[in-house]
């Protein structure tokens, strides 16, 4: 081969290269609807000529013929202004521009352009002629290329306006905007007369399958409509479409149907044939209704006909980097696997209509999904009615065949439902009573477009109520200790005619009693920031298995977003610790989503005194019909630490407990006996069944008070002197960048490089020259200076409810909760001026285990440090710095960050973090 020739070889080879390699990687290169998919299609996303128009000056030949030669490049489907779209957020309006080539294949097909989502008005040209105009910000809409020119390259150019309307569904932008394209855009090839929309409506009580297929335009003549659905036994019907028909149903019977369920989401694959229009589609055999809890006259959602205890999270369905939109399909997938995996049962998708692939994925794992439909900022006149009905019409319409979703939700929080009205001369936001009729109507509009699942009128919050709804949702946020009596109101105030959390006029039917939002993010004065979210959870869901007329909850929320950072996950996903899993062997967040659940209530931490005698309060929680004989082993073990942070065991017992499926019942209580000593302890429970597996795992802890002791027996069985000092009375202290105490002295802090140090006399009784040995113990940590310890101020728009940014640690009630990240110093230890040691120490944290972190605040809405601790350090001391102190009767402890890792220092007391110790010398004879 000559070089001339092996250059052009080469040179061919990268083409080829090049060409497969911007196919393969452009965003999101996946069909994006299986549920809706023509095999000849082409994927339009990837880099796309960009152009903002600041003064709207764009609507000429020039612009949208693709004579401009535009300026930027953007990622298409990412949201300008996105990082992954690669353009900033300059102007309201904007242009894109790149080239098509319509296979010569599809001649003889009507081929159309595609786009998921684009938000609001679109319009799109090919070659400089106007092919159509949307108005709209959430659902997918098609013109179709009427001056195509197959195998010739064209000029596809969309400009997009999204300029602030108060009637446009706006929804939670404020997280990250979804301006102009926001999902993908494609081509596709399809018939003559071509399906619009294909619905399948299964009916698993006569084992069958409704088949709707609609048209846009009434049939020119009969048309054959092939419907083949996959499975073990494949199903094949031929039907005649009428002539002038826009809409056409046939039933398909599915004998012996494998039915979609959360433990086997098994879905039906099936192609529909229009003449010469195909579809691929698929649809779950399942039901979504209302029954009772067995037993009682509880009415619960029941999924085929059985019911489902709710178990769900609020997802605001973000992300960092894309906003609206998600970087990959492999990323949506695991959206859904990061609720499954923790044991939820569901997602509510908030004030979104969410992208169709990641649907899909519920469907396909085993999800449940709330829809709700976003919402206006403005008032609801008629073009905010109109542009609300319009989406719902249309998220219906797209979403119908998705299994995993069970309800329609089609407003929040009254959010885009109050009109300005004047009252005793003062202008006020009122929800009318004509409102309140509109929205009654637009829940009927919904039923009478999908009378297969439920709907809501309003997941209430804040003093408004319900019209009709087939479920009674309501809104609530609270410290811990608040849930008790917040859910024994809700027990006792909602039954049938009742018209508590209902507007005038209406009153509760037969419905399911749902929390849709809880949590303690605003549970707190001015919210609680970033906090451990385990221990008032932990609370929380004790709670709610003590009140099983509550059919279910959803926790606010999946993950993190900028102004709310209480999510099971952070905002990039990354994890967060709970710290449960080392206070109890094996134990997760999953267990406290267990369909089989032992509560202590909702306290669970108690102060007792030594020895004493306490009844634990026991209630056994059943969720399912399991079969697992007719009792359970409840395997108790108390364990914990004393005044020197050495971990002991306090016995263990193990009770026979009776079980029988879906069970509610107050069991008889748990009678223990606390230890005699000082300490916090630990009392776990494993729930097993007779042959030894697992179902659930729990924990109460008790904080044995008294004073700190003046003699100890140690692990080894010596016994020991103590002479322990409040982390607070340091004799000496100076931060590079801050120092501060927390709860009197609990707990002091000190940021940057520094040092605390104490003075501590040495009793005449000591006999030091007797000493064998001795050390110095104390419950440490490093010490971020976070914002709100600077005296930061929130800047700009603090309109949280539109997702005003802060910084997570800037909130008043703020101490971040552990996750993967780390912050982490070195102490050095000098005493009486002797080098002891050089610790490091990895973390500040916060979570479960600061037991007595939670157990000291002072319930007063607000937090101090809620849930952190420190780890135990235990410093030998020199031989020469005792001989100083035989002298001079006092131990001078230095606790030192040098500029190295200026991790700052914390240190607890005996009150204050994990171990129940104040920071002590231990003088062991």
């Amino acid at each position: 081969m000559t070089n001339l020739k092996r250059l052009g070889f080469m040179l061919l080879c990268l083409l080829i290269f090049k060409q497969s390699y911007s196919q393969e990687n452009i965003p999101l290169p996946e069909h994006p609807r299986p549920d809706f998919e023509r095999s000849a299609w082409l994927n339009l996303n990837g880099n796309w000529s960009f152009e903002f128009d600041k003064n709207d000056a764009g609507m000429t030949e020039k612009w949208y013929s693709g004579k401009k030669t535009f300026t930027k490049t953007i990622s298409v489907p990412f949201p300008w202004g996105s990082p992954l779209s690669g353009v900033k957020d300059e102007a309201d309006i904007a242009w894109y521009s790149r080239s098509i080539t319509v296979k010569p294949e599809w001649k003889g097909k009507r081929v159309f352009v595609t786009i998921g989502a684009s938000d609001w008005k679109t319009t799109v040209w090919l070659d400089g002629k106007e092919l159509g105009s949307h108005q709209g910000g959430y659902t997918p809409f098609s013109f179709e290329l009427t001056n195509l020119k197959h195998g010739t390259k064209q000029n596809l150019v969309i400009r997009v306006d999204d300029k602030r309307r108060d009637f446009t569904l706006y929804g939670k932008q404020g997280y990250g905007n979804a301006r102009g394209l926001w999902q993908t855009i494609y081509v596709e090839a399809r018939g003559q007369s071509f399906i619009e929309a294909l619905h399948f409506t299964p009916d698993i009580d006569k084992n069958l399958v409704k088949v709707t297929a609609y048209l846009t335009n009434p049939a020119t003549k009969d048309l054959d409509l092939n419907v083949e659905i996959g499975g073990n036994q494949k199903v094949s019907i031929r039907e005649t479409f009428p002539k002038g028909k826009t809409e056409y149903s046939f039933v398909i019977p599915i004998p012996f149907p494998r039915l979609w369920t959360l433990e086997d989401p098994y879905l039906y694959a099936a192609t529909a044939k229009l003449g010469d229009d195909e579809v691929k589609s698929y649809f779950g055999m399942r039901k979504i209704s209302t029954t009772y809890l067995p037993n009682t006259n509880y009415m619960y959602v029941a999924l085929n006909n059985k019911p489902i205890y709710l178990q769900l999270a609020l997802d605001q369905s973000y992300h960092p980097t894309g906003f609206y939109t998600f970087p990959t399909d492999e990323f949506m997938k695991n959206e859904i696997l990061l609720a499954r995996n923790i044991g939820l049962n569901g997602i509510r998708t908030h004030i979104k209509v969410d992208v169709p692939r990641k649907l899909y994925w519920a469907d396909k794992l085993g999800v449940l999904v709330m829809s709700d439909l976003p919402n206006s900022w403005g008032e609801p006149n008629k073009d905010a009615q109109q542009e609300s009905e319009y989406t719902l019409k249309e998220m219906i319409k797209r979403d119908y065949n998705h299994p995993a979703i069970f309800s329609w939700i089609t407003f929040n929080e009254t959010w885009g439902l109050k009109t300005k009205q004047e009252v005793n001369g003062k202008k006020e936001s009122i929800y009318l009573p004509e409102t309140q009729k509109w929205v009654a109507s637009v829940y009927r509009l919904a039923k009478s477009l999908d009378a297969t699942r439920l709907v809501e009128d309003n997941s209430i919050c804040c003093g408004a109520g319900h019209t009709e709804t087939d479920i009674n949702s309501w809104h609530e946020y609270l410290p811990g200790e608040g849930w008790e009596k917040h859910l024994k109101t809700i027990d006792e105030k909602t039954f049938v005619g009742s018209d508590f959390h209902y507007e005038k006029g209406y009153k509760q039917t037969d419905v399911p009693n749902i929390n849709s939002e809880c949590g303690n993010v605003w549970g707190y004065e001015g919210s609680t920031g970033d906090v451990d979210w385990s221990w008032d959870y932990h609370r929380m869901m004790n709670t709610f298995r003590k009140y099983p007329k509550i059919a279910g909850w959803l926790y606010t929320e999946h993950h993190d977003v900028i102004n709310e950072w209480n999510g099971y996950f952070r905002f990039d996903r990354s994890e967060k610790e709970t710290g449960v899993g080392e206070l109890v062997e094996g134990m997760a967040i999953k267990d406290f989503h267990s369909d089989i659940y032992i509560s202590t209530g909702n306290e669970i931490s108690r102060s007792v005194k030594p020895k004493e005698e306490v009844l634990v309060p026991l209630y056994l929680s059943v969720m399912t019909d399991k079969d697992l004989g007719k009792s359970l082993n409840l395997k108790v073990e108390m364990y914990g630490y004393d005044a020197l942070g050495q971990k002991k065991s306090y016995g263990n017992m193990t009770k026979t407990i009776p079980y029988q499926a879906w069970a509610q019942k107050e069991l008889e209580p748990l009678k223990l006996t606390m230890p005699d000593e000082k300490s916090v302890v630990i009392a776990t429970f494993i729930l097993e069944d007779n042959a030894g597996n697992i179902v659930h795992r729990n924990f109460t802890t008790f904080i044995v008070e008294g004073n700190s002791p003046t003699e100890i027996t140690l692990l080894s069985g010596k016994k020991a002197k103590l002479i322990s000092i409040e982390p607070k009375n340091f004799s000496d202290a100076r931060w590079s960048k801050k120092q501060w105490n927390v709860l009197d002295g609990a707990k002091v802090n000190g940021a940057g490089s520094g040092y605390f140090e104490y003075k501590i006399k040495v009793p005449t009784d000591a006999n030091l020259a007797n000493v064998v040995s001795a050390s110095f113990v104390a419950e440490v940590s490093a010490k971020q200076l976070f914002a709100k310890d600077m005296d930061k101020k929130l800047a700009g728009n603090e309109d949280y409810m539109l997702g005003a940014k802060a910084e997570p640690s800037q909130n008043k009630n703020a101490y971040p909760m552990t996750d993967t990240s780390r912050y982490p110093t070195a102490v050095s230890v000098k005493i009486n001026g002797v080098f002891a040691g050089r610790y490091d120490l990895p973390n500040d944290p916060a979570d479960h285990r600061g037991i007595l972190s939670w157990h000291y605040q002072l319930q007063d809405k607000k937090l101090r440090e809620a849930g952190s601790y420190g780890y135990r350090l235990g410093v030998n001391i020199p031989q020469k710095a005792l001989e100083q102190a035989r002298t001079t009767g006092e131990l001078i402890i230095r606790l030192e960050v040098d500029e190295s890792l200026p991790g700052g220092l914390a240190i607890f007391g005996d009150k204050f973090g994990r171990y129940p110790m104040n920071p002590t010398v231990v003088l062991v004879y």
